[in-house]
């Protein structure tokens, strides 16, 4: 029995709702996932299936959208200066040779400080200014601007620490300000006690035993670069699964994997950060969004081992995940199969939630089926 298919779409879109229920028609019984999507803030696609609009799910490194829309804005307004250094807002960050990097290359994953020797407790990765003394202080694990490798779980808090130096304010409290509250989106960084009810605990991931396979021939060690990132080097090594579950996460919202989100929140974040919502204009500017969709760390990925692209923060999603969307898309995608972007050729803006883990990890590779047809529907507005 599978699960039946809720929600709408608008004229044009009816390709997407076919791929939704064929998708959904393959997965498991107890499938639960959501998909929305914006052009040029009008709401196109709302559509749901195992659970309700209303469902909250942990959204791990989508989270991470959010910070970099925060600091998009602060750039923006002039509070921020990519090609300032970060000691110029961070003193203490100039520690162990890093007072030479700028804003500009520690946004795009090239600071070196994927974590420290020792890793970190659940306090300290539920609270990104306890993240940020600790990183200050660490020696880096290459020479900070000469490569990258996907800051994981510590993204948000080194980019928080510089907003919270420049403005006085918690990159959570100017999110939840300018972004959250005025276009009401329901993308929380810091659960409210009210909406616990409404969020759904991860299911773990349920691989086959091909899948297993794979994933049992990655190569581990609690001291290679991978583990200390994901901090599988800590006295109790993280079980990244399992994060969102926490209560301590979810409330405290770190800005690296704490978000909390519905596809509504996702997609009606990025469209409000190219085109707007409602009666609220566009956050950005289109040359705010070229200037942080434009290539700044691309090849391979020191953390990944593979090949992967950054923007100022956000992942190049054209170059990443989804070839067929325009030039300079920003996005991210979560560990546990969330995705949402901004294509501003198109005016697409896209957010995608499940509950069970996907595997291998990353963007659910439905994703794929699902942006292309609402990519492709777009395109004929």
């Amino acid at each position: 029995m599978t699960q039946e298919i809720h929600g709408s779409v608008a004229d044009g879109f009816e390709a997407v709702r076919e791929e939704f229920t064929a998708f959904v028609t393959g997965e498991r019984a107890d499938y639960e996932g959501q998909l929305c999507a914006y052009v040029r803030g009008r709401r196109v696609v709302d559509l749901w299936a195992g659970t309700d609009a209303d469902a909250l799910y942990g959204v791990f490194s989508s989270t991470k959208g959010a910070a970099y829309l925060v600091v998009a804005l602060l750039v923006q307004d002039g509070t921020l200066e990519l090609d300032r250094k970060v000691t110029y807002y961070w003193p203490e960050f100039a520690a162990e040779g890093k007072g030479a990097l700028t804003l500009r290359d520690l946004l795009a994953h090239r600071a070196g400080v994927v974590g420290t020797d020792t890793g970190f407790t659940l306090a300290e990765l539920a609270d990104d200014r306890q993240l940020a003394e600790r990183l200050a202080d660490q020696r880096p694990f290459w020479r900070p601007g000469t490569a990258f490798g996907y800051h994981a779980l510590v993204a948000g808090a080194l980019a928080g620490e510089v907003v919270r130096r420049a403005t006085g304010r918690t990159l959570q409290e100017v999110y939840q300000e300018r972004i959250r509250s005025p276009y009401g989106l329901d993308f929380h960084l810091g659960l409210p006690a009210p909406e616990e009810p409404r969020f759904r605990t991860v299911q773990p991931m349920d691989p086959t035993p091909e899948q297993q396979a794979v994933l049992d021939a990655v190569p581990t060690g609690p001291h290679a670069l991978a583990s200390i990132a994901f901090n599988g080097n800590a006295a109790e090594p993280t079980d990244l699964v399992s994060l969102p579950d926490m209560p301590l996460i979810r409330a405290k919202g770190p800005a690296s994997v704490g978000g909390v989100a519905s596809a509504r929140g996702l997609a009606g974040m990025y469209a409000a950060a190219i085109s707007g919502v409602g009666e609220q204009p566009a956050l950005l500017k289109p040359d705010t969004v070229a200037e942080f969709g434009q290539f700044h760390s691309t090849g391979y990925d020191l953390v990944a081992r593979a090949h992967k692209s950054f923007g100022l923060g956000f992942q190049m999603t054209a170059d990443t995940w989804h070839p067929f969307l325009g030039a300079g898309t920003i996005g991210h995608s979560g560990a546990g199969g969330s995705q949402a972007f901004a294509d501003p050729w198109s005016g697409l803006a896209y957010g995608y939630t499940r509950r069970r883990f996907a595997f291998p990890g990353g963007a659910a590779p439905e994703n794929g089926r699902l942006a292309r047809a609402v990519h492709t529907a777009a395109l004929t507005l």
